[in-house]
């Protein structure tokens, strides 16, 4: 049985302690480059599944404003539930991500090739010093 996809989310970093929770740190829809192209040092995507039982894969990818073209994608991600009363946690780490251009980008994350999730990522260009400033 599939799994449903109970959450995802991006953010700077996350953490897991001892006893297996994850922090996650800086939590975002959008962030902001000081100039275009330009270089996103790290992104965290942390997904939650649960309500399936199986093997399955997952993929995630972040695709540019055109909607189609990926500007970086994962790895595949095996996701491991023995039961109905399970969950898994998966947390991907993408370096160094390549923005061209300002605007709604979007995350995808798909199950066993199929898309489960999209949902926007803003990319905006930073206000300059004297912008931050005046405001």
């Amino acid at each position: 049985m599939f799994p449903d996809l109970q959450a995802s989310l991006l953010c700077d970093d996350v953490r897991q302690e001892r006893n297996g929770k994850f922090i996650l740190i800086g939590i975002f829809d959008g962030l902001f480059l000081a100039q275009f192209p330009g270089v996103f040092p790290r992104l965290c995507l942390v997904n939650r599944w649960c309500c399936g039982k199986g093997t399955f894969a997952q993929q995630s990818r972040i695709v540019g404003p055109d909607g189609a073209r990926p500007i970086c994608e994962g790895q595949s991600v095996p996701i491991t539930l023995p039961d109905e009363n399970q969950i898994a946690t998966t947390v991907e780490v993408f370096a160094n991500v390549q923005f061209q251009s300002a605007g709604p980008h979007w995350v995808e994350i798909q199950l066993e090739r199929q898309l489960r999730l999209r949902y926007p990522l803003h990319v905006r260009l930073a206000p300059s010093p004297q912008q931050q400033a005046q405001g």
